[in-house]
């Protein structure tokens, strides 16, 4: 992008952002150990895109671009260990859904799940979880993981793949046998090394 103003470029920003503006925010939550810690990564995020801005050439590659930042400013805040405790069920768990059934057991059920994925997720080095979540939760392919952690795809691929078996291997350590898929946007558990890919599959 051009030179600009710091105005232009808020406005550039938020232009570019509002399309998935949710989407990352998201995303940014399921990366922290809790809500405020990802509304602050996101914050941060957007406050680092904005000084950035100019070095991005194509306004398409924006979406990718931004991620990379986000998960560049992740990096550098997990080695400050800000992720390393596990995600609250609130942040896993669809907002405002209630317990399920005259006695609420499915909702208690749910919010058990829910809590086990998010101390599985979090015993993942940073890299890792970022790979699973962004393509086993998020959808995103293994190129788009591999242009926003700035890696090969084959790189990607092995990271989901060992994040993977580290999530299993955390379940196996607990002696659970795990539902059929792993962590989803609903909050349903990481998949054993019998279940099919992550994500793939809904709970």
């Amino acid at each position: 992008m051009h030179e600009a103003t710091s105005d232009a470029r808020w406005e550039s920003l938020i232009r570019l952002l509002a399309p998935f503006s949710d989407q990352a925010m998201a995303t940014a939550r399921r990366l922290c150990r809790s809500r405020a810690d990802g509304d602050d990564l996101f914050s941060e995020t957007v406050v680092r895109a904005q000084a950035k801005l100019m070095s991005l050439r194509d306004e398409r590659k924006f979406r990718s671009w931004f991620y990379a930042v986000l998960l560049s400013v992740h990096r550098s805040r997990s080695r400050r260990a800000f992720w390393r405790r596990c995600m609250p069920i609130a942040d896993l768990v669809a907002a405002g859904r209630d317990p399920v059934g005259d006695d609420g057991r499915r909702g208690e059920e749910e919010h058990v799940r829910a809590e086990r994925a998010s101390r599985a997720l979090a015993t993942l080095p940073a890299v890792q979880r970022e790979a699973v979540v962004l393509h086993d939760i998020d959808g995103f392919s293994m190129a788009e993981i591999a242009a926003m952690q700035g890696v090969t795809v084959s790189a990607v691929k092995t990271r989901v793949a060992r994040g993977r078996e580290r999530l299993r291997a955390h379940y196996r350590r607990l002696g659970l046998a795990g539902p059929a898929a792993a962590p989803e946007r609903t909050g349903a558990e990481p998949a054993l090394a019998s279940s099919p890919p992550l994500g793939r599959v809904s709970s």
